[in-house]
Order: structure tokens, then C-alpha cells, then sequence
């Protein structure tokens, strides 16, 4: 009865892309980030200048730095955004990869299509490859580690921070990303855990990088209250308290009526007396330094200054968590409940100029369990990219720590994985084994991707390291050696990895890959503002 009659579902003038022309579209916009960020990969990767509306530039090539500094506006670049920031959260390292590693799946999956395969074919059977790479991954390829075996440690560390601009102060740096680590690692239950959380990064612009020390204590951008406190406190007994020392507001408005002037001395007398109580009490714990995360008063501060006591206010609240980690102090709410057993202890407090500022060092604690790093530099833009290549190895750690395995960097488990696919293709049987042979394809991207960077012949690259991991002299250790160009042994060149960087990487990019591939029609929705831009419009 319908027939003939057309039948309008969405109001006229709606934007909407369906089927292959959605699709295309979508692998375009991802593309784009990918090929953005392809040029930083690698230690011989370029740097992306960041200019914002302020005029104010960033300079690096932290992939994920770059990725969250860009204005995208696709909805599926903004996916692939999404890819590097839960890689770094969870790895740290491998951001690039893993969004190279999605663009170059798209673009194999743009092929497959043109050839008439299903996109759920190919998702089918990029979750297949995904499967058995983690699992050639955990079986075959990872290297198990000691947790005592330091050299392995600082490599894992030195290769993070291989590609970001602080590659000549890097073997120091990586020692001291190491030592942090092991100082916060913790048993919990029957597993280790290294909480990265607790250590305490500070930056300041004066000196080298070499100038970056690790302290074995907490460093706090605060100066004493008081400049008539002592600059340095020995065998320091610290309070933390996170309640305000001052007269606080009443919570309902309330008056003093004050009829005759003795009462205004009987008051100011009586304030007075409050605060001198305040100080009694903290003298009475055997406190000689106190760290406040409220306000302190004036008259407060006057008389620990009398007393020799060392104060600071306003510390951040976490950092008053990191201070009690490492001198084994418990924060009070107040001081009717400190006592001399939530005191922690420190060999010394002291006021140190640092640049510009005062800072306090809380350093000789006995057994700290946070402890802080203080990152020189000659300008602020390198302080920053030594703060970004610092996190990068300070998660690497962590994660060789807790996993205790490792494996080959420089493309070498990349190539090993796509031979090992490509035998595994075969029999997968189906279309999906299109999909398996075209992810082994896409994993050469990496390899390719570092020999470009290198400059030197990607294709003369592959075909060597492919020659080093087939035949009967086949090794899985053998990866691209930036220095001359030629397959080498990734393992003598100390260019080692974390298992969980590689694996984060090779599942998030297949993930993303699929989501994108699933969508066949894109509708502007009532909520949105303007539609999502067109296969022509803003997809870088």
C-alpha cells in the first residue's frame, strides 16, 4: 500500500555518510593521526612543535603529548586520542606504536574492503591475530627477569627514553628512575606492586640535565613561615597536621560585644593564650617540625620561630600523604589527638634556594617509602621533555617489576610476530585469514616505520630483518640497529622492552581498528552542535 510513498525517518537536511563512504571517511580521519605522529617514533624521530591560541609552544615528540595538545575535531581521531592516552596511563611507553599501529590496520582494512571483505569478517580476524600474538607474546617471545636483575631494569628504562630529547643524559637519568622505583615497591598479598604515584616529580629550569638528583625523602616547593626559624632542623621529629593552627570562624554568624576597652585587651589576651596553647601542644608531642595543610597564624608562626620550631603551611594535601610515607609519620586532624607516637622522623630538614625559590628537602628518612626527583635544565621547555621522558621510564620500571618478563625492542618482536602470523594464517581458513595475514602486514609498519626515521631504505631493512627471523639460523632477538642501519641483535645492544608495552599496544590498536570498521553510518545527532566533519573536512 506504501509503495511508491517515500518515508522520511530523519528531518530534512539531517547530515548523514553510510556504508563504504562512513567507512572511508573514518579510516581517513585515523590515518591522519597516525601518519602525525609516525615521524616521532623511534630514537631517531623528529619533534612536533605545539603552538596554542596563547602563543605558548610545546616541544617534543611524546606521541601522547602531541595527540592530547591537538585540536581534533573527527570523531574518529578523537578514538584514536583516546588509544595513546590508555596506553600511557597503563604502560607509560608505546603511545606511538600503538597509534601507528591502528592507522596502519585501517589503511590494510580499506584495502580488504575494496576487495568486497565484510568488515565484520575483517574484525573477526584481526581478534584472531590479536589472540594468538598474545599468546606467541607470553609463551614464545617474552624474556623472564629478575626483579634484583638492575642492569636489565635501567636498559628497559634507557630504551623508553631512547626516542625523547634528553638521549645524552640518559643512562643517568635511567639509574635514577630505577632507584626510585625499587624504593616504592611494595609487597602486596602474594604480588608486587610499584606505585609511581609516589614519587615526587619537581622541575626547575638553572643548570644541566645532568644537575637531576633524586632525593630520598620528599622535596616540597614551600620556604619556613618564618624567616627567623632555623634553616636546617637535624634529626627532625615531624608533625603533619591537616587542620588549620589559626581561630577559626564560627560556622552561624556570631558578634563579641565589647563594651569597655580592658575587655578589648581581655580579648586580644585571650587569643593570644590560644595560640600560645596551640604551640604548647605541639612542643609538648617533642615536634620540632611542623607541616600544616591549612593556614597557620601570624602569631602562631612568631612563636614556633621563639621556640626553634621549623614550619611550613599550606602543603598540599598529597604531598602530606607522600611526607607520611616516607618518614612514617600519621597525619593528625588536630591537636588534641597528636601525640609523640604520630611523629615521623627525618636526619635533616632544611631550606634550600633551588633556582629562584625556596624549597623545603626532607631527606635522610630511615625507610621512605615515597620519595621525590628534582629535574634541572637550562630552559623550561627542556625541563618539561626531561619530565616527560622521566615518566615514560619511571612506568617502564614498574611494569618490568610487576610482570618480571621482557622482550626484544627496535622492531624486533614486531617482525617476529608478523613471520610467526603469517605461518599461523594459513590455517585460520575463511576470509578471516585475510584479516590475520593483513595484521602481520600491519605490524611491519613499526620496523618500517624506524628505518624511514633513520633514514635509511625501509625496504632493505625489512627484507634483512625478515631474512634474520626465518630459515634455520632464525633469531627473535634481531631488530633494526639505528646506528648503521643493519639487523643486529637487539638483546647485546641492550634495547629491551616491558612485554606489557608491546602487548597494551598490539590489542588496543586491534581494538580501536574494530570499533571504527563497525561503524557503518554517521548521523548527526539532536544533542550535537555542528555535524561531524565530512571525508573533506577537518581530519588532521
Amino acid at each position: 500500500m506504501l509503495q511508491g510513498t517515500q518515508i522520511l525517518v530523519l528531518k530534512e537536511g539531517t547530515e548523514r555518510q553510510r556504508d563504504k563512504s562512513a567507512t572511508g571517511s573514518n579510516i581517513a580521519a585515523a590515518r591522519a593521526i597516525a601518519d602525525a605522529v609516525r615521524t616521532t617514533l623511534g630514537p631517531r624521530g623528529m619533534d612536533k612543535m605545539l603552538v596554542d591560541s596563547m602563543g605558548d609552544i610545546t616541544i617534543t615528540n611524546d606521541g601522547v603529548t602531541i595527540l592530547k595538545e591537538m585540536d581534533v575535531e573527527h570523531p574518529a581521531a578523537k578514538m584514536l586520542v583516546e588509544v595513546a592516552k590508555t596506553q600511557d596511563q597503563q604502560c607509560g611507553d608505546g603511545t606511538t606504536t600503538a597509534v601507528v599501529l591502528a592507522g596502519e590496520l585501517l589503511k590494510r582494512s580499506e584495502t580488504l574492503i575494496e576487495q568486497n571483505v565484510h568488515p565484520t569478517v575483517i574484525t573477526r580476524g584481526f581478534q584472531i591475530a590479536v589472540q594468538e600474538a598474545e599468546r606467541l607474546l607470553s609463551k614464545e617471545i617474552g624474556i623472564p627477569v629478575k626483579a634484583s636483575d638492575e642492569e636489565v631494569l635501567i636498559d628497559c628504562a634507557r630504551t623508553a627514553m631512547g626516542s625523547k630529547g634528553v638521549f645524552g643524559s640518559r643512562d643517568e637519568l635511567a639509574k635514577i628512575a630505577v632507584v626510585a622505583v625499587q624504593k616504592v615497591l611494595e609487597q602486596r598479598g602474594d604480588r608486587v606492586v610499584a606505585d609511581v604515584d609516589q614519587i615526587k616529580v619537581e622541575k626547575r629550569h638553572g643548570g644541566t640535565i645532568a644537575d637531576t638528583q633524586l632525593i630520598d625523602g620528599i622535596l616540597i616547593d614551600k620556604q619556613r613561615g618564618h624567616t627567623r626559624m632555623p634553616r636546617e632542623v637535624h634529626n627532625a621529629k615531624i608533625a603533619l597536621l591537616n587542620s588549620a593552627l589559626e581561630i577559626k570562624k564560627t560556622e552561624i554568624e556570631s558578634k563579641i560585644a565589647i563594651k569597655n576597652p580592658n575587655q578589648i585587651q581581655s580579648f586580644l589576651d585571650e587569643e593570644d593564650r590560644t595560640f600560645r596553647r596551640m604551640v604548647e601542644s605541639i612542643k609538648a608531642t617533642g615536634a620540632n617540625v611542623v607541616f600544616c595543610q591549612k593556614g597557620i597564624d601570624d602569631v602562631v608562626l612568631h612563636y614556633l620561630a621563639k621556640d626553634g620550631i621549623y614550619a611550613v603551611k599550606q602543603v598540599k594535601e598529597s604531598d602530606l600523604q607522600k611526607l607520611a610515607r616516607a618518614t612514617g609519620a600519621k597525619i593528625g586532624t588536630g591537636l588534641k589527638d597528636l601525640s609523640a607516637q604520630d611523629l615521623g622522623t627525618a636526619a635533616l630538614v632544611q631550606e634550600k634556594k633551588v633556582g629562584e625559590d625556596d624549597m623545603t628537602f626532607i631527606t635522610g628518612c630511615a625507610n621512605p617509602r615515597s620519595v621525590s626527583i628534582l629535574i634541572r635544565g637550562g630552559t623550561e621547555h627542556v625541563t618539561q621533555e626531561v619530565e616527560r621522558s622521566l615518566q615514560d621510564a619511571l612506568k617502564v620500571v614498574a611494569s618490568v617489576l610487576e610482570d618480571g618478563v621482557v622482550c626484544a625492542g627496535g622492531g624486533a618482536t614486531e617482525i617476529e610476530l608478523a613471520v610467526r602470523l603469517r605461518k599461523f594464517a594459513p590455517t585460520v581458513g575463511g576470509r578471516e585469514q585475510l584479516a590475520v595475514e593483513a595484521y602481520a602486514q600491519s605490524l611491519e609498519a613499526i620496523p618500517w616505520a624506524l628505518a624511514e626515521n633513520g633514514g635509511y631504505d625501509s625496504i632493505n631493512v625489512l627484507i634483512a630483518l625478515r631474512g634474520a627471523h626465518e630459515g634455520p639460523h632464525a633469531n627473535k632477538l634481531v631488530g633494526l640497529n639505528l646506528a648503521d642501519g643493519q639487523a643486529a641483535d637487539m638483546w647485546k645492544l641492550r634495547v629491551i622492552e616491558p612485554l606489557r608495552v608491546k602487548r597494551q599496544a598490539l590489542s588496543s590498536a586491534a581494538e580501536v581498528a574494530t570499533m571504527i570498521l563497525r561503524i557503518d553510518d554517521i548521523i548527526a545527532s539532536k544533542k550535537s552542535g555542528p555535524a561531524p566533519p565530512s571525508p573533506g573536512g577537518h581530519d588532521h
